[in-house]
C-alpha cells in the first residue's frame, strides 16, 4: 500500500477568509512593499532567498512554498532552494547572499546574550551593500514580517495564487 507524499492544495482549507474583503487597502500596502523591495538595489533572488529563510524560521508552510515557487519561476536550482535551510555550510550562495540570510536570521531569532543585529553583522552587510540596498534588505524583512501573522493565523492555502489562496 503506497501512501501519498503530498497533499493537493484543493483539499486544504484556510482558517479565515480573504482579508481584502475587510481591508481592501491591504492590496495597496502589499503592492507598495513589493515595489519598494524590488527596486533593483539588490537582486530579486536575494529577496526571495531571505523571505524563504524567514518562512522556514517561523515554520510557515505558506511562505516556504510561496518563496520556493517564486525562486523556481526565476530559474533557481533545486540545490539552492533546498539548501537555504542549511545555507551556512552550503556551497551555493555568494558572500552577499550569505550576509542577507544571516541578517534575516538575526532579526527573527532571539539572542539572549546580546543584540540581534550586532555591529559586526552590520559591518559585514555594509561591506556588501550600499545604504539603499541595506534599506531594501530591511524593508524586505519587514515585508515578510508583515505577512507572517497572516500565514500563521489565517493559514492561506500554500501553492495557490494570491487572491485564490482563501476558500472561506
Amino acid at each position: 500500500m503506497s501512501m501519498p507524499t503530498t497533499t493537493e492544495p484543493d483539499h486544504l482549507q484556510s482558517r479565515l477568509p480573504d482579508p481584502s474583503q475587510f481591508f481592501p487597502e491591504v492590496a495597496a500596502i502589499a503592492g507598495a512593499m513589493t515595489k519598494a523591495t524590488l527596486n533593483g538595489a539588490i537582486p530579486h533572488t536575494t529577496i526571495h532567498l531571505m523571505q524563504l529563510r524567514a518562512g522556514q524560521i517561523v515554520g510557515s508552510t505558506y511562505h516556504t512554498v510561496r518563496q520556493a515557487g517564486l525562486l523556481r519561476k526565476a530559474g533557481e536550482t533545486e540545490e539552492r532552494i533546498t539548501a537555504v535551510a542549511s545555507w551556512r555550510d552550503a556551497p551555493y550562495f555568494t558572500d552577499a547572499e550569505r550576509v542577507a540570510l544571516e541578517l534575516v536570521e538575526a532579526v527573527l531569532t532571539p539572542n539572549p546574550s546580546g543584540e540581534r543585529v550586532p555591529d559586526e553583522l552590520y559591518a559585514k552587510a555594509s561591506a556588501h551593500y550600499d545604504d539603499k540596498a541595506l534599506w531594501t534588505l530591511t524593508i524586505a524583512i519587514g515585508q515578510i514580517c508583515f505577512f507572517i501573522p497572516v500565514a500563521l493565523i489565517a493559514k492561506p492555502i500554500p501553492g495557490k495564487a494570491l487572491g485564490k489562496n482563501y476558500n472561506r
